[in-house]
């Protein structure tokens, strides 16, 4: 199996290194190419590890966050609702690209926005009847 890179493939730069462009210009070589830029060619042909990346950033950010405001549940289920409303966006501008690549990262944030407004209402509906998720 042949593998492909960004570097080796110079028409693939007008479409995916959007942030060397934008930083640096007009771009010439290949190693004119940010880091950020294969982050994003990885995440459209081979999307397996940005995909876990993703994954493994938003549980450090959700218990970073969850760690920080423990102590007022309302600061928590708005930082998760921010996070909901983050994660939609994301997966609303990823859901045109027509690579296996935006179709899973589509999914990805979808699914985490939902399980982040899930997490929300649990915490809201625990908050209002002091402490259980559901009455008995």
């Amino acid at each position: 199996m042949k593998v492909v890179r960004l570097r080796n493939d110079p028409w693939e730069w007008k479409y995916t290194a959007i942030f060397s462009e934008k930083f640096n210009g007009e771009i010439t070589n290949a190693s004119d190419i940010s880091q950020l830029d294969h982050f994003i060619y990885a995440a459209k042909f081979n999307p397996i590890f940005p995909t876990l990346i993703i994954l493994s950033l938003t549980y450090l950010l959700i218990l970073s966050g969850y760690l920080l405001l423990r102590k007022d549940t309302k600061k928590v289920t708005i930082f998760l609702l921010s996070l909901v409303a983050i994660y939609v966006l994301f997966g609303i501008v990823v859901t045109d690209s027509p690579t296996i690549g935006g179709r899973y990262f589509t999914v990805t944030f979808l699914t985490i926005g939902a399980i982040n407004l899930v997490a929300a209402v649990l915490l809201s509906i625990r908050e209002k009847n002091g402490g259980l998720i559901c009455e008995s």
